[in-house]
């Protein structure tokens, strides 16, 4: 895997996504938006997961793969937790105009409506989305780092307000698991199609040896690898994942999908 001279691992070239990706194909595709974030294009209807294309507080290397401008139409925007790498306040403001709707936990909606105006929608972890004819169910996740962080203890973080995402298709299963550390239940789900795959070397994400567990109980799911190769970071380990780890540590690796920012994969 390609590095660069700070020893980060590379992402291929960003690939520009025009109105194109947002139409009815006669298929499901998925993206990597950069970073933390996702799209998946289920037969036209468009779902965002996560999206940062614009105004994050850190130095990229790389491009986005669209400006809000450019997004012609969003049906629903699911946002997985208030780190602003996941919940960016000015993408999802700017994309009002195009989104029908917004979902995260409660804690995340109140601040959409403080913050941006927006009519985020809340939910509790198990709740079910109906999307068009797409069923996305919050699954758990453990990311409540705050709580360990003196300056953030205003409040009480609470394990609710962090999520991920099981989207169910009529044909297809795709998780996008969040940011989270190792969970028993991660390992009991109905194994998905595809996963949207954060398996940063960090204590307050996966961890790499959980990485391989969580990928190895699935043996045949797609890993779309996300959240690595996007901030110049050098020092933040949940930024510098290295896909080759996980080209070499899993079953099957052939399964493991590595994209470019903005690059399609049909699932099949």
């Amino acid at each position: 895997m390609l590095k660069n001279e700070k020893g980060q691992a590379v992402t291929p070239k960003t690939v520009t996504m025009t109105k194109k990706d947002f139409e009815d194909q006669g298929n499901i595709r998925v993206y990597w938006l950069g970073g933390g974030g996702a799209m998946i294009n289920d037969h036209g209807t468009v779902i965002m997961i996560d999206p940062l294309l614009e105004g994050f507080d850190m130095t990229l290397l790389i491009e986005m793969p669209i400006d809000v401008k450019d997004v012609p139409h969003v049906d629903a925007i699911l946002v997985s937790h208030v780190d602003n790498d996941h919940y960016s306040r000015s993408t999802c403001r700017d994309l009002k105009d195009v989104c029908k709707e917004y979902h995260t936990s409660y804690y995340v909606a109140s601040l959409m409506k403080e913050e941006c105006g927006l009519d985020g929608i809340g939910h509790d972890i198990g709740d079910h989305i109906q999307i068009n004819d797409i069923d996305v169910e919050l699954t758990p996740a453990d990311h409540a780092w705050q709580n360990q962080v003196a300056k953030y203890n205003y409040r009480i973080w609470e394990d609710r307000e962090y999520c991920g995402f099981y989207v169910k298709t009529p044909t297809k299963k795709i998780w996008y698991v969040g940011d989270s550390k190792l969970l028993n239940c991660q390992l009991h789900m109905d194994p998905p199609d595809v996963m949207f795959f954060d398996f940063a070397d960090n204590p307050v994400h996966i961890g790499l040896e959980n990485a391989y567990k969580l990928a190895n109980t699935y043996p045949n799911t797609k890993l779309v690898l996300i959240h690595w190769g996007s901030v110049d970071a050098p020092e933040a380990s949940a930024f510098n994942g290295n896909p080759q780890d996980i080209l070499d540590n899993v079953v099957n690796p052939e399964r493991v999908v590595v994209l470019a920012p903005g690059e399609e994969y049909v699932v099949d």
